[in-house]
């Protein structure tokens, strides 16, 4: 059996190709150029570089896997949380596709891929915890078994990943051109820091919840930038990004490692596009491989959007008979 992917919830166009084993057979993705300029992703620029770029992506996919679209059993297409037009681009091409060939049709909800990530590259099994880190979304999953999943804890306000980003444009990290990638720079400028330089807040410290919060963290960061001259805040740029994610890491860490404790959990999981976050990654195995668990986060790769993890949650779906009607629409508030 093998699943065609598409995934084009925000400015990634990407498509893949998996078999019945959720090993991938291909998964290209085309990172979007057009939006560093204005400091963040511009739903109208994103849309349309999905129009011109889908078909060619889906056509690399097809070529990687050596396939034909005749050979495809399935169609998985993101279908939310995302930017409506980019969604409504990928949907419309994925219903097309599954019309002119007469395959099934599946609807993927955009964070079940992120958890999917890890049993294409780990065969995590179920149950097990999931921290899901993005740019848009950071929330502790609890799953249940595949296809289940219970929600312990969610941030409040910013997302981390949002959080990175602007920390980034703040301290004008930001390239003036190519693809926005805050987090990514803002980490590069830690590993040159000292992480307790500057003592940020750690949000909802003191509270007993899985819940997370960062907007008072970007405060903070802000606050601090402010009173520091053009020389001062340069001086301090390596110390400021290095004690800015210390705070974030420390909060998703512990929040977890609480997670496992109180639930049990013999398996922590990461996911979503922080999870490529070096010092998150390290630390998060650390506490739990000390904590007596197992430990597992899929490659960059696969911590991005891309479309082997939709194709991967489709195959999951349609081997247990779930299809999606033609009238399948975008949902980009869509809830896990």
């Amino acid at each position: 059996m093998l699943v065609l992917g598409i995934e084009t919830s925000c400015d990634e166009t990407s498509a893949a190709v998996i078999d019945e084993k959720f090993a991938v057979r291909s998964n290209a993705i085309l990172s979007q150029q057009d939006h560093a300029a204005f400091g963040g992703i511009v739903p109208e620029l994103a849309s349309r570089a999905h129009m011109r770029a889908l078909v060619p992506i889906v056509d690399e996919a097809l070529e990687q896997a050596g396939v034909d679209l005749g050979d495809i059993d399935g169609i998985a297409v993101t279908r939310g949380p995302g930017l409506v037009g980019s969604l409504i681009v990928g949907l419309s091409l994925a219903k097309g596709l599954a019309l002119a060939v007469g395959k099934p049709l599946i609807g993927v909800h955009h964070l079940e891929g992120h958890i999917f990530s890890n049993r294409i590259e780990n065969g995590i099994r179920a149950p097990f915890l999931t921290l899901l880190v993005s740019g848009g979304h950071t929330e502790l999953v609890q799953v249940v078994e595949w296809g289940q999943y219970e929600i312990l804890g969610r941030t409040r306000d910013d997302a981390a990943g949002e959080a990175f980003d602007k920390v980034a444009k703040l301290l004008d990290l930001l390239p003036s051109e190519g693809v926005v990638v805050g987090g990514r720079v803002v980490a590069e400028w830690a590993e040159r820091g000292d992480p307790e330089a500057i003592a940020f807040p750690r949000g909802l410290s003191g509270e007993e919840t899985f819940d997370f919060s960062f907007s008072g963290l970007k405060t903070a960061v802000l606050n601090y930038v402010r009173q520091l001259s053009a020389d001062e805040r340069q001086a301090q740029l390596a110390d400021i990004a290095a004690s800015f994610q210390a705070a974030v890491v420390d909060v998703l860490v512990a929040r977890t490692v609480e997670a496992m404790e109180r639930t049990g959990a013999e398996a922590v999981a990461l996911a979503g596009g922080v999870a490529a976050n070096r010092s998150l990654r390290d630390q998060m195995r650390a506490r739990v491989e000390r904590g007596g668990g197992c430990f597992h986060c899929p490659p960059p790769v696969l911590c991005t959007d891309n479309a082997a993890m939709i194709a991967a949650a489709g195959l999951f779906h349609l081997t247990r008979g779930v299809r999606s009607g033609l009238e399948l629409d975008a949902a980009p508030r869509l809830s896990l």
